[in-house]
């Protein structure tokens, strides 16, 4: 029997990118899931996503912000793992008050439900590396100042500042979470406003150029089903509570490093160099890549997957079930 058999969670944003791939992790662990998603359009939540756990999952249509149905599903729960929330850089540039109602509110109003109704469950919060905004010493440790350069990144600092406030203050025992440029299964595929590298394969399995801005530019790519076991593995270490950590990829590429990297997964392709927009431009932070000594140390996880294997699962995704996302 693992530490997770007989357990009960509560994901927010279940049926989103990261969000479904977590409830596949718990699920197969033995973890009784219910999932929390509001199914806006475009914001990636789709039913495919809990294919072959459909009858393991209990799913609630509802938002964040609900505070009735959110001091309902608390309760009961060993652990609520939030992940809902705008992801939509450009959205946030031309009305950014649905990031604040989403990141913030929401954030605030789950908190609440577990301080009021369940305060015993334990609180996992996913939040960005763009929480740091730009950075001079490398690679970026999590007592780095932060420096947003968004309201999307701005209201993810401050979602992960009320969980730690929540943690010291009301003993809400929380974690949170940096989690660098993700990838892989489950994505959704329709726009590429936010996941460039998932943008990137289908640019590539459509046949279309892909287009690099800054070529130069050092990031770090990080795996999903990673991203999964870090999650997972945190939650299980008492340690990790009270925390914030980086998740991010093994080691930094450059973009244009990247690009031929997608390009061998997919086994076909070009890419070439572009010149930001304007707005992009405003908000590019430059090289980034996070250091993940802290993680390492308190809960033992790292990276296992190499970034052509995981571009290659991908690709092997996407291409077999390309009428779900597309």
């Amino acid at each position: 029997m693992s530490n997770w058999d007989g357990k009960k969670a509560l994901v927010t944003g279940g049926l989103g990118f990261t969000g479904s791939n977590l409830v596949h992790g718990l699920v197969n662990a033995g973890v009784q899931v219910t999932a929390v998603d509001n199914m806006l359009p475009d914001y990636g939540a789709n039913l495919f996503n809990l294919k072959g756990i459909e009858d393991k999952v209990k799913v609630h249509k509802t938002s964040v912000t609900n505070a009735e149905a959110m001091n309902q599903l608390v309760q009961g729960q060993d652990f609520v793992f939030h992940l809902a929330g705008q992801v939509d850089h450009i959205l946030s540039q031309t009305n950014p008050f649905i990031d604040i109602d989403f990141n913030v509110v929401g954030t605030t109003v789950v908190l609440e439900a577990v301080r009021k109704f369940n305060p015993e469950a334990r609180f996992v919060y996913t939040g960005t590396r763009g929480q740091y905004g730009s950075v001079t010493d490398l690679p970026v440790t999590e007592d780095a100042p932060t420096n947003p350069k968004g309201v999307y990144e701005l209201t993810n600092l401050t979602a992960e500042k009320l969980a730690s406030i929540y943690n010291d203050n009301y003993g809400v025992k929380s974690i949170m979470l940096r989690i660098s440029n993700l990838y892989g299964e489950r994505a959704q595929m329709k726009h590429p406003r936010y996941g460039v590298v998932n943008w990137f394969v289908r640019q590539i399995i459509d046949g279309d150029t892909v287009k690099i801005f800054g070529p130069s530019i050092l990031r770090d790519f990080l795996y999903v089903g990673d991203c999964v076991d870090a999650i997972m593995q945190c939650a299980q270490t008492e340690a990790a509570y009270g925390e914030a950590f980086n998740l991010g990829g093994d080691r930094p590429f450059s973009f244009g490093q990247l690009a031929d990297t997608i390009v061998e997964a997919g086994g076909t392709g070009r890419w070439e160099p572009a010149e930001f927009s304007k707005e992009r431009k405003i908000q590019e932070p430059g090289d980034f890549y996070p250091s993940l000594e802290k993680i390492k140390r308190i809960s033992g996880w790292a990276p296992q997957t190499t970034l052509l294997d995981g571009l290659s699962r991908t690709f092997d995704y996407y291409r077999e079930n390309k009428s779900h996302y597309w």
